[in-house]
């Protein structure tokens, strides 16, 4: 069976309540948004009259496979402390925060070594994330992002994914989202039907299938192990689009919550929706 989930990453410049309903306006089956802003610390915990909104929308809407990103500053390894401490607290409040509107996933990406060894680097992630994850509510996630290894960003690669969620206990709450984009700029083929399924072993053997909660689909403006992030919308990058006939058709996949990041400009998503779901299998 085709995706079930299948949506985007909604602007909530009119609020919250409101990305939902344009998301299912142009056939979101899955939403995902920022709770706050993306480039600052400070948030301010949502008042009960926006909770109400929200939860209302998710009614009235039915969506209810729903996601969150937390902020591109938090980094959970930072070498300055006040900075790591500041990250942890700012990804607790998004988990927090996401719990009261009844979002279950927060996507995060973690940290960047900034010039410490690798080790060094996950044990600190995986300290702050304990502390996070004993912190908030049981009916959040936090889902660890793959990333394209641009900088020192970590978990680029499988390993590093597998090595967190070790050194974590494999936390019942933790899980991973997968980026068409990164995994493909970081070095692993989806192109085609046999390297996308060599990838997809390839995690399952190392990271696990059931671990994987998110999944955000982009094109790729930078080639095959390029380690530059930079999205492009379906079909129109260097990945083209059999990749994503594949991932929307895997039935391994198929209750996953699968979301756009691509460019909007010119009606991008929906554009995007609407082609992803013309590869669906009949």
């Amino acid at each position: 069976m085709p995706a079930k989930y299948l949506g985007a990453h909604i602007p909530t410049g009119k609020g919250l309540a409101d990305a939902l309903r344009e998301g299912k306006k142009i056939g979101c089956t899955a939403v995902q948004v920022f709770t706050t802003s993306p480039r600052q610390w400070k948030s301010i915990f949502p008042t009960e009259d926006k909770i109400r909104a929200f939860k209302a929308s998710k009614a009235e809407t039915g969506l209810t496979h729903l996601v969150s990103h937390d902020t591109y500053l938090v980094n959970l390894c930072a070498v300055d402390e006040e900075v790591a401490q500041k990250s942890a607290d700012t990804l607790r409040d998004e988990l927090v925060r996401s719990a009261a509107y009844g979002i279950p996933y927060v996507v995060s990406h973690m940290g960047a070594l900034n010039g410490q060894p690798l080790e060094v680097g996950l044990l600190r992630v995986a300290e702050k994330t304990m502390e996070i994850l004993e912190e908030t509510p049981e009916d959040v996630t936090l889902c660890m992002e793959t990333t394209a290894g641009q900088g020192s960003a970590i978990n680029s690669r499988f390993e590093e994914l597998a090595m967190l969620l070790e050194l974590c206990k494999a936390h019942s709450r933790l899980a991973i989202c997968l980026d068409t984009c990164h995994i493909f700029v970081a070095g692993y083929d989806i192109q085609t039907p046999e390297t996308y399924e060599a990838t997809i072993q390839r995690f399952d053997s190392i990271v696990g299938l059931d671990r994987l909660k998110v999944i955000h689909l982009n094109d790729s403006k930078k080639g095959l192990g390029s380690h530059v992030d930079r999205h492009d919308n379906i079909g129109k990058g260097m990945l083209g689009t059999e990749p994503f006939q594949l991932v929307v058709n895997d039935k391994r996949l198929e209750d996953m919550a699968m979301v756009l990041e691509t460019p909007t400009e010119n009606d991008g998503h929906e554009k995007d929706i609407k082609l992803l779901r013309s590869l669906f299998s009949s």
